[in-house]
């Protein structure tokens, strides 16, 4: 299966399909990863992957900023 650059998450409101997120990366269909190149990492961005893993089967997500060096990573968890 591999790696899926921006994969399409259908959003669903009350049954009716409303649109679609793109979430960066989908490895083997189930691990989200978030890329993002900022100063640090802020809570928007955490409810970004939150919203993503709400709307889709997936329970785990990798939110990695590229800003400095050090790579800076956060692992988000969803009903798991």
């Amino acid at each position: 299966m591999g790696a899926e650059a921006l994969a399409p998450i259908r959003v669903l409101y009350k049954g009716e399909a409303i649109g679609d997120y793109y979430v960066d990366v989908l490895v083997e269909g189930k691990l989200m990863v978030e890329l993002k190149c900022v100063d640090c990492i802020a809570n928007e961005h955490m409810a970004q992957c939150l919203n993503y893993l709400k709307a889709s089967n997936h329970n785990v997500a990798l939110l990695v900023n590229f800003q400095h060096p050090k790579i800076e990573w956060k692992r988000i968890v969803h009903n798991f």
